[in-house]
């Protein structure tokens, strides 16, 4: 079986947490619980390469992307970058965090999750920025932990592009 890494990036309360549990356990609450430090989850799941043991490293928020603690990333072999639609500020620090996760770990498959599409009618991300970021090959996927939506794609997409060359 392969074993992959992938860390979880983005400023604190973009739902990191809840869409990993969304994930691997198939559960969401509403109740907000900050991570500290690293929480490491694993999942089995089949790819197009066999079986693969994914160990997904959620690490904990930080809006100044200068915190991120680099040491939780190395060894990583790909990253999720969550930002949340309802706060336009945590756009700025997740493209600040990969960048930093760059300039570490050197070019690894990512995706740029924008989550809580249930909240869509709040969102702060405008069409604007959503067109600036995918003339800049971030291609980013609306994501909700509460209902689901994508969540299943998003970790699939991110598995697939980490087992299969490109």
């Amino acid at each position: 079986m392969i074993t992959k890494k992938i860390c979880m990036v983005g400023s604190f309360s973009v739902g990191k947490t809840s869409l990993v549990s969304r994930y691997v356990y198939s559960i969401f609450s509403d109740a907000y619980l900050s991570s500290i430090g690293v929480k490491i989850s694993k999942k089995d799941v089949a790819s197009s390469k066999g079986q693969v043991k994914l160990m997904v490293w959620d690490l904990e928020g930080r809006d100044d992307y200068g915190e991120i603690n680099t040491t939780y990333l190395r060894g990583s072999n790909g990253l999720i970058i969550v930002v949340d639609g309802t706060r336009e500020e945590t756009l700025s620090a997740a493209l600040g965090m990969h960048q930093k996760a760059l300039n570490l770990v050197g070019e690894i498959p990512f995706l740029l999750l924008i989550n809580k599409q249930d909240l869509a009618d709040e969102w702060e991300i405008t069409p604007k920025m959503l067109k600036i970021l995918n003339e800049k090959n971030y291609n980013p996927i609306f994501t909700s932990a509460k209902n689901g939506l994508n969540v299943e794609k998003a970790f699939k997409m991110i598995t697939d592009k980490m087992v299969t060359p490109s």
